[in-house]
């Protein structure tokens, strides 16, 4: 059985970092990561700034927050949302333990 299906999501420093960036130009909102149907492989990441809900899970770093909605953390347990900034340009990336397979862009998979 795998372990990572009991953990919640892990942010990286990195990614709390960028978020502290990112915010440090207006009023401070948390990066919410959720999963979507659609996509080119079945479900897609939603990763936006957006109000904090109370039922959200919420990831808290050095006065950041992420935050995960009830219905997509269990698509996101075991993954690791870190920030990457490469040729093709800056993002969070979402490593998923839970996807099957996805599309070359990142943001879509299957499980």
């Amino acid at each position: 059985m795998n372990v990572a299906l009991n953990l919640p999501p892990k942010v990286t420093e990195r990614a709390f970092e960028r978020l502290a960036e990112i915010n440090s130009a207006g009023p401070a909102k948390p990066l919410r990561v959720a999963v979507l149907g659609g996509g080119c492989s079945g479900f897609q990441y939603d990763i936006r700034l957006d109000d904090r809900a109370d039922d959200d899970l919420v990831i808290e770093n050095a006065g950041q927050q992420v935050v995960v909605d009830p219905v997509s953390l269990p698509f996101l347990t075991g993954a690791v949302i870190d920030f990457a900034d490469e040729l093709i340009g800056a993002r969070f990336t979402i490593e998923n333990p839970n996807a099957s397979s996805s599309c070359g862009c990142g943001t879509s998979f299957s499980i």
